[in-house]
């Protein structure tokens, strides 16, 4: 069961992004059928799309920090010694994990109200939970229409009246979602820089190490 957890947690990104650029493509293709074969439209076609894409763009940002590669300029630190490479590496993690909580707040406090959830206190870092907040849970989306599965959240987060949309808090939680995510990986980059199994959090001379494999390649054809 831990190592079934495992993989589920270190594949999650790739398994999300595999079945929201599936879902992206069906739906745009089902809508250039029925605009081009029957002269109709998907009204809500473009803005599934829409969401669809965030998600995949949020979540392909917790994706290359996993994988590393999230591209950077080393010019100068590479003409640093070893040490003090290392050390410019753990601060520029440092100064990511700051910004990630930061961003993380942001989209926690964005969504929470949505979803009938308080937000955080503080301008810059939590202080704690709001005890007063207007919840936002009644409000729709634009043209998504609710689907039968999901009408259980209806009596939880509406008073039991229908949702005609399908309610914004579900769209908006990839914001918190990829927040949490991203730090989740910023950590697991950091813990493998202090531990020396990497040496940067950016993936440099892609473009050269290209090339040279395509000119290796052609003189092996030769």
């Amino acid at each position: 069961m831990e190592r079934l957890t495992k993989r589920l947690s270190d594949r999650f990104e790739e398994n999300m992004i595999a079945i929201l650029l599936g879902t992206m493509t069906l739906v745009t293709f089902a809508n250039v059928i029925a605009r081009k074969g029957f002269n109709s439209n998907i009204l809500w076609a473009l803005e599934l799309t829409v969401f669809l894409f965030a998600w995949m763009v949020l979540l392909g940002v917790s994706y290359c920090v996993k994988i590393g590669a999230h591209l950077g300029v080393d010019a100068i630190i590479n003409l640093l010694s070893k040490r003090n490479r290392r050390i410019l590496a753990l601060i520029s993690a440092a100064c990511c994990l700051i910004f990630t909580l930061l961003m993380l707040k942001g989209g926690w406090d964005y969504w929470a109200n949505f979803a009938n959830l308080p937000g955080t206190e503080g301008r810059w870092f939590p202080l704690g939970f709001e005890d007063k907040f207007r919840g936002k849970a009644w409000y729709e989306v634009n043209d998504i229409p609710m689907i039968a599965p999901l009408q259980f959240l209806e009596p939880l987060m509406n008073d039991g009246d229908a949702y005609e949309k399908i309610p914004r808090f579900i769209p908006y939680a990839v914001m918190p979602l990829s927040m949490g995510l991203l730090l989740y990986r910023f950590l697991q980059a950091s813990l493998h820089l202090w531990r020396g199994e990497i040496d940067s959090l950016i993936v440099s001379h892609e473009a050269e190490d290209a090339f040279d494999e395509a000119a290796s390649k052609m003189g092996e054809a030769e």
